[in-house]
């Protein structure tokens, strides 16, 4: 596990960026924390920079799934928030994005982790003040914990 502690929006940028460059497609990350945490601004982050247009990706609350193709890689950003049950989330076709060349983005990852693959990266946010967040970042297998060790050094 690596516990990030971000001081300010710039943080988060950075982590996005670092993110955006460490990860491989294909990737599943599942993001948790409360509502205003920052898990849409990180995935905006992250989308800013893999070539997704700045000011394009929303949050899919009410969608439930974004798609973003104007990056090096797509992205796909799930919002399983409003989700009454288990059958909503598996007729969002969440199989076809995990298997795709993509980096999938799960909001409130929590809610669906028993059925998320069993290589997903978790990312919990949590405020600490009102532009501070303490980042727990978890790989779920150790090729993931590989690929994110490099955010230490950025840290």
């Amino acid at each position: 596990m690596l516990t990030l502690n971000l001081k300010s929006e710039q943080d988060t940028e950075r982590l996005g960026k670092a993110l955006a460059e460490l990860l491989p497609p294909g990737t599943v990350v599942g993001l948790i924390g409360t509502l205003g945490a920052g898990k849409t601004r990180l995935v905006q982050a992250v989308a800013t920079a893999l070539g997704v247009p700045e000011g394009g990706v929303t949050s899919p609350t009410f969608v439930l799934v974004n798609e973003y193709h104007g990056g090096r890689i797509p992205l796909y950003h799930f919002d399983t928030y409003r989700l009454k049950d288990d059958d909503e989330f598996l007729e969002l076709g969440p199989e076809e994005y995990f298997d795709s060349d993509g980096i999938s983005f799960v909001e409130w990852a929590d809610r669906v982790e028993h059925l998320l693959p069993d290589d997903w990266l978790e990312i919990a946010i949590e405020v600490t003040g009102e532009t501070t967040r303490r980042v727990a970042v978890v790989g779920g297998s150790l090729a993931l914990d590989q690929a994110i060790e490099p955010l230490r050094c950025r840290f």
